[in-house]
């Protein structure tokens, strides 16, 4: 049984939406999801704001590498297209595999340029650490800690502030 923590987020369309069709895509493998934060868009500023959430799977056979194909899945079903010119763009749907464990609860590591374990900027992205907080209050980045403390370190904290939960707009787990 391997277990993830994938993150959502989305800022074009019906962005609430989008985030429920991510959660119903992944099925029966979701055991919980976050609330619903609203956050300013991160890296290129010029877009619409994003609406974000995190969400625990498992599932008995998959491994890192079926968990992005679940997410790449998910966003193209959300007509996600990719600008190879503007990496941190808006989109329908972003699905990110922040952190993967085996079934023997050790924690995944991966290098692969595609498929990087745990994800390289969680650490530093409010909008992943605070949903992530609501589901797990006391989890941990691999290689890197205690969620609430990567939440109050600098330079997240400042973002932090920029978040609203949003308790008005739900997302479902399927389990």
């Amino acid at each position: 049984m391997t277990r993830a923590v994938l993150s959502l987020g989305s800022n074009l369309g019906d962005r609430l939406a989008h985030l429920r069709a991510a959660v119903a895509h992944l099925g029966e493998a979701v055991r919980v999801v976050s609330g619903v934060y609203e956050t300013p868009p991160w890296g290129d500023t010029d877009q619409p704001a994003y609406l974000n959430a995190v969400l625990l799977a498992e599932a008995p056979t998959a491994s890192a590498r079926d968990w992005l194909d679940r997410a790449r899945d998910a966003e193209r079903a959300a007509g996600r297209r990719r600008d190879p010119q503007r990496r941190f763009g808006p989109r329908t749907l972003d699905v990110d595999v922040v952190a993967v464990w085996d079934d023997a609860g050790e924690p995944v590591l991966s290098d692969d340029p595609e498929l990087t374990l745990p994800h390289p900027r969680a650490h530093l992205r409010a909008f992943v650490l605070r949903p992530w907080i609501d589901i797990q209050p006391y989890g941990r980045l691999p290689g890197h800690g205690w969620l609430t403390d990567l939440l109050t370190a600098e330079p997240v904290a400042g973002d932090a502030l920029e978040l609203r939960a949003r308790p008005e707009l739900t997302l479902e787990s399927t389990a």
